[in-house]
């Protein structure tokens, strides 16, 4: 039966057989079709060999002394690196009871002894590409899950993939930080909207990792506005100094860029600390992930009646912030839909 070894290229596949003439015989059997073959005469051997070089395929014989084929299976399957390796048992055993049990630890075929080259290498090629399609769908699975993951936030995604639908979550406390770019409009007017879209990108991108770096979550951008949350969706009691951080550091960041008339990009900065507040995932087709409550409308409007280059922070926040870093008091300001409230700036830090 001639069989074309291109459909596999250089598959690599490891046999497990304590008799030497089997695993001779397997071994030239399979390097004749231009598979790469590796040997182990003991479970142990084996076990080692794959996690040190993981195989396409492996042909694993049950009666073995010290360890046997079931026991090197689920050996195998226990580890993530060895686990997604297709396993065919080849065995002089042709009880059903050792088949199933074969099957039930992860094996993916069971030839017995004396076995058929034909039936050998057909088995062997079936599922190297059967290997190699969920091999195309994990890695597709990946692209979905990192698409996903520049949308929603980790623990949101790992709830999707498990239940299908995140379930809206209250949160006690937390803090919020709102900013935009000061006179985004009137300096992006004259710049084309390719060299707008590339500033943006180059401003977030760089807010993006002060956000991981810091372990706070960016909840959307619109426009020129950027907003992060501390303490959602992940609960943390130093949320406030978390946003604190993020703050001074987005500050140090801006300035780095410039306007094309030379003038360096400035940041309005707004920042509220309370709750409750809910977070949830919106739509079907398209995600969106949203925080919604009265904090969080009251950090934006320290954002909107912030000013230029500084970080606008309400007393609920300078509570939790006065005894590490330095605030100096606004005084009373009337903010919209709110009345009275009493603000203040953030500085920097104490030590």
């Amino acid at each position: 039966m001639n069989r074309n070894p291109t459909k596999s290229p250089r598959a690599n596949i490891l046999v497990v057989d304590d008799t030497p003439n089997n695993l001779r015989l397997l071994s030239t059997l399979l390097t004749e079709q231009g598979y790469e073959v590796g040997k182990a005469l003991n479970g142990q051997l084996a076990i080692k060999s794959a996690q040190a070089a993981p195989p396409d395929l492996i042909l694993l014989d049950i009666k073995m002394p010290q360890m046997n084929g079931y026991e090197v299976c689920q050996q195998l399957k226990s580890h993530d690196q060895t686990k997604q390796i297709p396993i065919i048992f080849i065995s002089a055993i042709d009880e059903v009871l050792d088949k199933v049990k074969a099957f039930q630890i992860g094996g993916v075929d069971y030839i017995t002894k004396p076995f058929q080259r034909e039936e050998v290498l057909a088995r062997v090629e079936n599922h190297l590409n059967i290997q190699a399609l969920n091999n195309a769908l994990r890695q597709e699975q990946k692209k979905s899950e990192n698409l996903l993951l520049n949308t929603l936030p980790k623990t949101i995604v790992e709830e999707l993939k498990q239940h299908q639908r995140a379930i809206p979550k209250e949160y006690d406390e937390a803090s919020f930080l709102f900013s935009d770019i000061v006179e985004f409009a009137a300096n992006s007017s004259s710049m084309p909207p390719t060299e707008v879209v590339d500033l943006l990108n180059q401003v977030f991108s760089a807010f993006d990792q002060l956000a991981q770096h810091h372990g706070v979550e960016k909840i959307r951008t619109i426009g020129d506005a950027y907003f992060v949350a501390g303490g959602v969706p992940l609960v943390r009691p130093d949320h406030a100094a978390a946003i604190a951080e993020m703050a001074l550091d987005m500050q140090q960041a801006i300035a780095q860029f410039r306007w094309p008339n030379g003038q360096p990009l400035a940041l309005r900065i707004g920042i509220n600390t309370g709750g409750p507040v809910v977070a949830a995932v919106l739509g079907t087709k398209k995600f969106a992930y949203d925080v919604w409550g009265d904090t969080v409308n009251i950090a934006s409007r320290m954002e909107t009646q912030g000013a230029p280059g500084k970080i606008h922070v309400t007393t609920a926040t300078y509570e939790q912030l006065q005894d590490k870093y330095q605030l100096q008091k606004r005084g009373v300001i009337t903010v919209k839909s709110k009345g009275e409230m009493t603000t203040y700036w953030l500085v920097g830090r104490r030590w």
